[in-house]
């Protein structure tokens, strides 16, 4: 008897998210609160969150999940925050995604989902 295969399963789902027109993306404490939020609307474990504010402007940092992270780096100066959700366990992002549109009211997104570390 031939044994059967188990199905491909990734090891994660990274997801990019690019927002133009972003607002309130030069506030530590506004992208600090974001992530918060974001994590508990996608019921992620949170661990921690660090950011960095850059001078004159921008806020870069990582909400460190048990799941895996979200990333944040912005450009107030361009209106532009690049965001990156990676998560295992298969756990749904949707929930956080809405979360952060709603936080940064970006005019404009681009999503991308990427598979990671594809198992058998």
């Amino acid at each position: 008897m031939k044994e059967k295969k188990p199905a491909i399963k990734s090891a994660g789902i990274h997801i990019l998210l690019d927002f133009f027109g972003a607002k309130n993306i030069n506030s530590l404490k506004f992208v600090r609160k974001s992530l918060t939020e974001a994590t508990k609307a996608s019921k992620f474990t949170l661990i921690k969150v660090d950011l960095h504010k850059f001078s004159p402007q921008g806020v870069s940092g990582i909400a460190i999940i048990a799941e895996s992270h979200i990333s944040i780096h912005t450009w107030p100066e361009y209106e532009f925050a690049a965001i990156d959700i990676f998560i295992c366990g298969g756990k749904d992002a949707k929930p956080a995604i809405k979360s952060l549109k709603k936080a940064f009211k970006p005019k404009k997104i681009i999503l991308n989902e990427i598979l990671r570390g594809e198992l058998s």
